[in-house]
């Protein structure tokens, strides 16, 4: 699962990490939650790839009340073919939702949760696997949602939780990113990171959520 997350890269490096025309206007945050707008890369009209600000929580088209996207903020790889909240945005609206790293809770000794912060090894951007969907009032309101798709955690994280943001990663571990490169192909790692039996993913406990 993931229910916080943050992205501060700059835009002109968002816009070359995924093929956008132009830098987008986007300000950095550090603790973006569900219910809020996030930026999402989709798919335009056009056939080009545009950055577009959509609400977290999915709201399916057929939805009577839009209030059900605060428990659509995830969406499970395994069943997304299965559900009908996600069936046609699986078929059709499919997008990637830019990030630099998440948060998860873990059980501290002492009692409470410490949150873990969870990015790339080298500091690099990355985006989680995401669908949008569009729904419209009765009185015409257009309102575009969208959920992360998560799979099943990795070693790593397994201590943690059961359900991981869901990427593409190596083709031999489960990840938790998905690489924004347009081609996806294997890149070198920076920053002097080096390759790992969890796809480059490494953990940093800070003492809040900021």
């Amino acid at each position: 699962m993931c229910g916080r997350y943050e992205l501060h890269t700059h835009p002109a490096a968002i816009a070359l990490a995924f093929g956008l025309p132009a830098p987008p206007a986007v300000l950095p945050r550090f603790n973006i939650a569900p219910m809020q707008d996030v930026p999402v890369v989709r798919m335009a009209p056009s056939g080009e790839r545009e950055l577009a600000f959509v609400r977290w929580g999915l709201v399916p088209r057929w939805a009577k009340d839009p209030s059900i996207g605060s428990k659509m903020i995830n969406a499970r790889s395994e069943t997304l073919a299965e559900k009908p909240s996600f069936r046609t945005a699986l078929k059709r609206h499919r997008c990637l939702i830019p990030a630099d790293g998440f948060y998860e809770w873990k059980v501290a000794a002492a009692g409470g949760k410490q949150p873990i912060h969870i990015g790339m090894k080298d500091g690099s951007l990355f985006a989680f696997a995401g669908l949008t969907e569009r729904w419209l009032s009765p009185e015409g309101e257009v309102l575009d949602t969208c959920t992360i798709v998560t799979t099943t955690a990795n070693a790593l994280l397994a201590a943690m939780h059961d359900g991981l943001a869901a990427g593409d990663g190596a083709p031999s571990v489960r990840c938790c990113v998905l690489r924004p490169a347009a081609d996806r192909r294997p890149r070198p790692a920076r920053g002097g990171a080096r390759a790992t039996g969890h796809g480059g993913v490494t953990l940093a406990k800070r003492a809040a959520v900021v």
